[in-house]
């Protein structure tokens, strides 16, 4: 049984890894995952679980007290497009009061930020200019940390009485209250000021975050146009069904992936596919959801539904790639769980032992233990962290590389060897015509006209590439000559053509066919699929058929090497002499040619002592896409193979995209590290510091709220990448 519930304002990483764990360890669940992208959670259990909503929602208010638990279909599931739910209820107004109750939320805070800070201000001002008792003093600070920290306060009591004692509110409640009760009254309000500004501005930062992330993703319309009674109509994109007609004018997102039957156009498919070059579309040629059309009217008939679509399946790979998280996030989750309590304990040492110990004041004690805690919030690291594998998954997309999971982001770094299959990943998988090779009293075009007769009734891709061939000399194929067509099965075809008055017995196929039938040739040693012709015994020519490379997988390879890959190896099931040519044209390292695809399985199995990158089409590749330790599907837009198979899909179909990936993959790492080390090292360099009696309570905010404000704007720098 797998349940899904929007968790409805849930934005913190932190909080959402214990919502996580906690449900988890609900004996009835087998595995929950939160997603914070989409603020919901997917419960997996193998029984129906009683009052489920309820124990959900006893243990997020337990970590969130303000994060509403609601049924899936209350809330839309991607980055608020708002569409009406097939339950009934309208996600659009819903969306909407979300959308104004966040910003409500926002202003609420911001002016009550605003409020304290100015009568704090003044209290300042006001003891130092007036000779006031202690006592006055007390309740003059009183007043702005109430109305600054109140909430604080009380949620650490809450969580304390639910036996949930070491979290940042429990720190800042403890370090302030204490400050109190040593007589450093601005210090007290100063760190649950500066703590709410904090927690403020990373608010602020994650939602820009996850905002920034929705717009890359907000390509989805939610409507589309069809015609009813003469008129064009706007009906939801939802209601569309397989067949329908839909209108898509000039300027407008295509809703649903469908044939054109009228119209052409250019489209501008930079959210599908990354590049910024407009594609032309005619009828007959399948429009794909997502694009935008720019020039003429295109009527177009749908092949998916909504939920089917290109764009639907886009969106949510995207938004899933979160809960998939990488051995950092799970690690940082972690060592969150036991650093608080490890500080706290240490904190309690520093104020205790000296006095007890070695006589010295309490009051000055007491004071570092409180800069301790101040500074040793984990919030830098724990919101930073995420922020940074979402805004690299983010700036993946961007470029027309999906990444089903922060996981594969982060493995993309450790990949030493690329496997490559050729056709279709470093060729195009079209066949053309290289060469027309005419006996002698032959033309290029009566040996090209012969091959076109008789591959007439295949729909083999070497016969329409010959086909295609003849026809570019701007000729029509009289396919009434041809006669009598038998296949010779691994050797190739006869037919009767019929000219002038006279039969002919035509043979098109390899070297096979032309020695069984005793054509005296010359075997052409060039590399390409070699088509032979002869009639009544006479050798007409050869044909040289090719797949081409593609324009960059080249560059693809030398841009791998200069990321750091060691090896990039080439598997096919072309013959040798083919295999040989495309490896030495584009520097591959090493090759393997003519294999089945259970060998290309032991060959991947045997290059697999370092980690290993798998890139084919997704199709009939799938168990060595499986097997690598990440499957790289050179999927091309639309095919719904490769997005299934694979855990990272290049849309474009070139095989220089992995190296963006990778590059995107290294800049995630380098700003994780960045972070981690930043946070901690500042934190600890204040601990030291305050350890020792030379930071205060001032440098000590600085050193929580301040690192981790710079960590969530250093994570965010992915999203312009």
């Amino acid at each position: 049984m797998n349940k899904v519930f929007i968790l409805k304002g849930l934005d913190c990483p932190n909080c959402s890894a214990k919502i996580e764990n906690d449900v988890s360890k609900l004996n009835e669940v087998s595995v929950a995952t939160i997603n914070l992208m989409k603020q919901s959670i997917t419960i997996e259990s193998n029984e129906e679980i009683k009052d489920l909503k309820e124990k959900l929602e006893k243990i997020v208010h337990r970590y969130e007290p303000d994060v509403d638990v609601l049924d899936e279909c209350h809330e839309d599931h991607h980055f608020g497009e708002h569409l009406e739910c097939s339950c009934g209820c309208h996600e659009h107004e819903h969306g909407h009061e979300h959308h104004h109750d966040e910003k409500n939320e926002f202003k609420s805070m911001l002016t009550r930020l605003i409020t304290g800070a100015a009568i704090y201000v003044a209290v300042i001002i006001a003891t130092h200019l007036l000779n006031l008792p202690w006592y006055a003093d007390l309740i003059a600070f009183i007043i702005p940390y109430v109305i600054l920290g109140y909430d604080v306060v009380l949620h650490a009591l809450k969580n304390i009485v639910r036996g949930r004692v070491f979290d940042e509110q429990f720190l800042m409640s403890l370090s302030s209250i204490a400050a109190f009760f040593i007589g450093e009254y601005p210090e007290a309000v100063a760190v649950m000021l500066f703590y709410q500004i904090g927690e403020f501005l990373q608010d602020m930062a994650v939602d820009h975050s996850r905002r920034n992330i929705a717009s890359l993703m907000d390509i989805r319309p939610d409507s589309a146009n069809i015609y009813k009674g003469g008129e064009m109509v706007s009906v939801a994109a939802k209601s569309v069904k397989v067949g329908d007609i839909i209108a898509v004018k000039p300027g407008e997102r295509i809703p649903l992936d469908g044939l054109v039957v009228k119209g052409d156009s250019m489209l501008d498919m930079r959210a599908l596919t990354g590049e910024s070059v407009p594609k032309r579309i005619r009828t007959g040629e399948t429009a794909l959801s997502g694009s935008i059309n720019e020039t003429g009217l295109l009527e177009i008939k749908v092949t998916k539904v909504f939920g089917e679509s290109t764009v639907s399946k886009i969106i949510d790979m995207v938004e899933n790639a979160s809960a998939r998280k990488a051995k950092t996030e799970n690690f940082v989750t972690k060592f969150a769980r036991y650093y608080t309590p490890i500080v706290v304990i240490l904190a309690l040492c520093l104020a205790l032992l000296p006095p007890l110990l070695l006589g010295l004041s309490w009051s000055d004690w007491i004071t570092r233990a409180i800069v301790c805690l101040v500074v040793s919030c984990p919030c830098a690291v724990v919101i930073s962290v995420p922020l940074a594998f979402f805004g690299g998954i983010g700036a993946a997309s961007k470029r027309g590389v999906l990444v089903k999971g922060s996981n594969y982001l982060e493995a993309l770094n450790s990949i030493k060897t690329v496997v490559f299959d050729k056709t279709g990943t470093l060729t195009k998988g079209v066949f053309r015509v290289n060469e027309i090779l005419p006996a002698k009293d032959m033309t290029s075009e009566e040996v090209i006209e012969y091959a076109a007769l008789a591959e007439s009734f295949s729909n083999h891709p070497i016969a329409i590439s010959i086909i295609n061939e003849f026809e570019s000399l701007g000729k029509n194929l009289e396919v009434s000559k041809a006669s009598d067509y038998k296949e010779i099965a691994g050797k190739g075809i006869s037919v009767k053509v019929s000219e002038s008055g006279k039969t002919r017995d035509l043979l098109v196929g390899n070297e096979k066919l032309m020695s069984e039938n005793n054509i005296e040739f010359m075997p052409s040693e060039l590399v390409g699929t070699k088509i032979y012709l002869a009639h009544d015994g006479k050798y007409l020519g050869l044909i040289l058929i090719s797949d081409e490379i593609k324009e960059d997988a080249k560059a693809a390879v030398l841009g791998l090497k200069e990321m750091g890959i060691e090896k990039c190896v080439m598997l096919t099931g072309d013959e040798n002499k083919i295999a040989n040519y495309v490896a030495n044209e584009i520097d591959m390292d090493e090759y393997h040619a003519e294999l089945l695809p259970g060998d290309k399985v032991d060959i991947v199995e045997k290059l697999s002592e370092k980690s290993l990158a798998f890139v084919g089409d997704g199709i009939n590749d799938a168990p060595v896409l499986a097997r690598a330790d990440v499957g790289i599907a050179m999927g091309g837009v639309g095919s719904d193979a490769a997005i299934e198979a694979a855990d990272i899909v290049i849309m474009t179909d070139e095989p220089s995209k992995i190296v963006d990936a990778i590059d995107v993959a290294k800049s995630t790492r380098r700003i994780v590290v960045e972070n981690i080390v930043l946070a901690l090292g500042v934190k600890f360099a204040f601990i030291v510091l305050g350890s020792v009696g030379i930071a205060g309570m001032w440098s000590a905010v600085f050193g929580d709220v301040g690192v981790a404000l710079l960590a969530c704007l250093n994570s965010m720098r992915l999203l312009r990448k």
